[in-house]
C-alpha cells in the first residue's frame, strides 16, 4: 500500500513548524512504502501531492483553543471533522481541513486519509517550539510510526 506522509506548516513560525518536523525524523527510519513530502499547506498543492495514493498521514499544527501539545487524529475518511476544528484549525490562509473537505467534494480524497493535528501554542516569526509541542513530538513520532508500520504489514 502506498503511503504518503506529508508535513505541514511554516519552519520559521514556531510550532507551526511541528508537522515538518516530524515527517523530517520519520524519513531518517526509511520506512518501506512510505514517501514522505513536505507542504505549506496550500490547499492544491496537498491535492497534488497526494495524487495517487492509496493513503495519506497528514500532519500540522492546530490553533483550535485546546491545551497546547493535546494530539489530535482525525480519521477523515471515515467521520466528519469535527466542527471545533474548523474554524481556527489552521495558521494557513485556507486550513487543511478545508483542503480535505474541498479534495472530497472534488472527489480527489484518497481511500484513506489520516489527520494528526497538534496543538501548538506559539506561532510568531523566529520562534522555537513550545516546550508542550516539543514534548508532543515524541508522542506523536510513536503513533504515526505505528500507523505507517501497521500500513506497510
Amino acid at each position: 500500500m502506498k503511503t504518503v506522509l506529508i508535513g505541514i506548516g511554516n519552519e520559521f513560525r514556531g510550532d507551526d513548524a511541528v508537522g515538518r518536523i516530524l515527517v523530517r525524523r520519520l524519513a531518517a527510519l526509511e520506512l518501506p512504502g512510505l514517501e514522505i513530502r513536505e507542504s505549506s499547506g496550500e490547499c492544491f498543492s496537498l491535492m497534488e501531492l497526494w495524487t495517487d495514493a492509496e493513503r495519506v498521514i497528514l500532519v500540522d499544527a492546530l490553533q483550535s483553543g485546546s491545551a497546547p501539545g493535546t494530539i489530535r487524529r482525525i480519521d477523515a475518511s471515515t467521520e466528519s471533522i469535527p466542527a471545533d476544528l474548523v474554524q481556527q484549525c489552521s495558521t494557513h490562509s485556507l486550513s487543511l481541513l478545508e483542503a480535505v473537505e474541498m479534495a472530497r467534494a472534488l472527489e480527489k480524497l484518497p481511500p484513506e486519509v489520516l489527520i494528526y493535528g497538534i496543538e501548538g501554542h506559539r506561532f510568531e516569526p523566529g520562534e522555537e517550539l513550545s516546550p508542550e509541542v516539543a514534548q508532543a513530538v515524541d508522542e506523536a513520532f510513536e503513533q504515526i510510526q505505528r500507523e505507517c508500520v501497521i500500513a506497510h504489514e
